[in-house]
């Protein structure tokens, strides 16, 4: 009989807390307590003392705007051997003013002194050179 009443017991207990989590789905649960309102906070001015006036504040320095490189062109072109013996020994000029060049260089300058001329003397200058036939010269077999 002891064993009867213990497999009722535990039924029973059993059946108890089904009903209590069936309970415990349907009702709400308790809602907070609404909160009160906080009180506004008033800013304090600060005080300024004579000191903190004559200190002077520290500037951030300002940063320079990004220059953007100029984008690079290469190109190739023809010339008479004797002109481009010209371009070395401008070079070699160069050296012994104390101011090394590279070919590209020398010939961004060319441009820059031709572009200052005024248009009698650029004309001048483009008489002075004469017309070769452009291209990659053929080689004689």
């Amino acid at each position: 009989m002891a064993t009867t009443q213990k497999t009722a017991t535990k039924t029973a207990r059993t059946a108890v807390k089904k009903v209590a989590l069936k309970k415990a789905a349907v009702t709400p649960a308790p809602q907070a307590a609404p909160r009160k309102a906080a009180k506004p906070v008033t800013a304090k001015k600060p005080v300024v003392t004579q000191q903190a006036a004559v200190a002077p504040q520290a500037v951030k320095p300002v940063k320079p705007a990004k220059v953007k490189k100029p984008k690079m062109v290469r190109d190739s072109f023809t010339m008479p051997k004797d002109e481009y013996v010209v371009i070395d020994s401008l070079k070699v000029r160069s050296g012994k003013l104390g101011q090394s060049v590279k070919k590209s260089e020398l010939l961004r300058a060319g441009i820059k002194a031709l572009a200052a001329m005024s248009d009698i003397q650029f004309k001048a200058a483009l008489s002075n050179v004469p017309t070769i036939k452009t291209g990659r010269p053929t080689h004689a077999k």
